[in-house]
């Protein structure tokens, strides 16, 4: 028969800390070397979003067919004043590269040869929201607010509308309007400039 007595006593085990994920965070320079390697191909539909990379949503008829519009209806209008560029990248800062569904530049005789627009290059940028509306608000678009993008239009498939925000903040744009079928809307860079928003929406 053992004696309890003489056995150790178990002594009591200190609580285990519990420890937060951290996320990590991808620099625009390694961003680029990803697609260097070939980690990230060049059709892959991806944006680097403070410091995440995210698979963007599917393009379906209806959202191409308003891009499209878009840029015609800019080139028309605004002619060599401005680079109409469609969905390519913008750099925000050192963790941002959007690319936005169509953004107005300042006009450069080099076309940004030397290196993407930066936010004081962006007249306007245009998000084309259907599935990704929620998104578009609620990330996308305080980004653009906090890097001084100074003018967004969401153009919401669903609601038929088009959200102009202006003057950003670090919280947020100050401005914003909503423009429905029938209704005028002009730039804030040229807003002797009008369109039609039936003529974006088709």
């Amino acid at each position: 028969m053992v004696d309890t007595a003489l056995m150790p006593r178990a002594q009591p085990t200190a609580p285990v800390p519990s420890v937060e994920p951290t996320r990590r965070r991808f620099t625009i320079h390694e961003y680029h070397r990803m697609a260097d390697a070939g980690i990230l191909r060049e059709r892959d539909p991806v944006e680097l979003l403070d410091g995440e990379i995210v698979e963007m949503s599917p393009i379906g008829r209806r959202h191409m067919a308003i891009v499209d519009r878009l840029n015609r209806l800019f080139v028309r209008r605004l002619g060599d004043q401005v680079i109409v560029r469609v969905q390519g990248p913008i750099v925000l800062d050192d963790y941002s590269e959007p690319q936005p569904d169509l953004a107005l530049l300042r006009f450069r005789s080099n076309f940004y040869a030397d290196g993407h627009p930066r936010p004081p290059d962006v007249l306007l940028a245009i998000e084309v929201s259907d599935s990704s509306v929620s998104y578009d608000r609620t990330v996308k678009l305080p980004l653009y607010a906090r890097k001084h993008v100074r003018e967004v239009w969401l153009v919401d498939l669903k609601a038929e509308v088009i959200d102009v925000h202006r003057r950003p903040t670090v919280a947020g744009y100050r401005e914003h309007q909503r423009f429905t079928r029938g209704r005028r809307i002009s730039l804030a860079a040229f807003p002797r400039v009008h369109f039609r928003v039936a003529d974006v929406l088709g």
